[in-house]
């Protein structure tokens, strides 16, 4: 499945919650923060080495059998190829969400992070992209609207892995 969104809007929240409600097994998270800026330090550029990188971990997990969660901010310009690539090869079922938050409560979500102090407000609205929706409508849009257990449930529903959490 496939988490995208602005900085900000829970990406990370969500996928470490569907990892707690559906345990350790078979589970790879693959983060597009975690390969670009931790693994790679590289800068969110066209053609950036992160792009196949995260290809390549996406690929490699699922042919070990690993049920898989790509997440990251993924913008559609930059990432919309390699990612409808992966939606065309997958051979099984996939889920795309884009969590749609307004840019005033990602400002406000960024200031309960760990990571607050790496980036600011001004630099989230440089990056920040309203409705970078895909090509091909086959994203399930979640608004602010939706808490992180609202959110985690339908997307654990959907993807039909197992266990819903019921704690926020």
């Amino acid at each position: 499945m496939v988490l995208r969104g602005n900085s900000g809007s829970g990406k990370t929240s969500v996928a470490k919650t569907i990892r707690e409600a559906h345990g350790r097994r078979d589970l790879a998270i693959v983060s597009q923060d975690v390969i670009r800026r931790q693994i790679l330090r590289e800068l969110d550029v066209p053609g950036g080495a992160n792009i196949d990188l995260l290809d390549t971990i996406v690929r490699w997990s699922i042919g070990h059998g690993y049920h898989v969660v790509l997440e990251g901010i993924l913008t559609a310009s930059r990432y919309g190829p390699m990612l409808e690539a992966l939606r065309r090869d997958h051979p099984g079922q996939s889920h795309w969400f884009y969590l749609d938050i307004p840019f005033q409560e990602t400002v406000r979500r960024h200031a309960t992070r760990p990571q607050f102090q790496e980036f600011t407000a001004d630099q989230m609205a440089e990056w920040y992209r309203e409705r970078d929706l895909l090509d091909g409508e086959h994203e399930t849009i979640i608004g602010p609207e939706w808490s992180l257990v609202a959110t985690v449930k339908l997307i654990m529903k959907r993807s039909r892995l197992g266990q819903v959490v019921e704690h926020d």
